[in-house]
């Protein structure tokens, strides 16, 4: 029997794929737990429908983030931080301090998460940093962290 899946079902399939499954299975357990619908003209086409508004919203979605990396990319950041001498910083200069610096200049929540950073920085000087704006979207923000005065 043919089937809509309206829910992610393992082994069997994701969300939104047609799928072909034994009658006893369908009409015994996919069906009756709202996990599929019988796959009818209408079934087919609401998936349709469903697929082409969610590329639609993807593409938005994915022109957003490359905007905002964009942004972030042109957008210099400077951080001052306490140093000694030799231009070492007392502490270090961590993820967190750079999204928050980076949500105050862009205007947009960034996560700490997100920026990839293999060390603290713990010198003065421009620093080369990757941020992960979405899947397959990356930014390079130029860190330039300053002593204070």
């Amino acid at each position: 029997m043919k089937v809509v899946l309206r829910q992610d079902v393992a082994n069997v399939g994701r969300a939104g794929e047609v799928k072909d499954v034994a009658d006893g299975y369908a009409r015994n357990f996919l069906i009756p737990r709202k996990l599929a619908a019988p796959a009818t003209k209408t079934e087919l086409q609401n998936v349709q429908a469903y697929q082409a508004a969610a590329t639609k919203r993807n593409a938005a979605l994915e022109s957003e983030h490359r905007a905002l990396a964009e942004q972030v990319e042109a957008t210099p950041l400077v951080i001052h931080a306490r140093t000694g001498e030799q231009g070492r910083l007392y502490g270090s200069v961590t993820s967190a301090d750079i999204a928050e610096a980076l949500t105050k200049s862009v205007g947009k929540p960034i996560d700490k998460r997100d920026i990839e950073l293999d060390e603290p920085i713990r010198t003065t000087g421009d620093h080369k940093v990757h941020l992960h704006v979405a899947t397959g979207i990356t930014a390079t923000v130029s860190v330039d962290v300053q002593a204070n005065e």
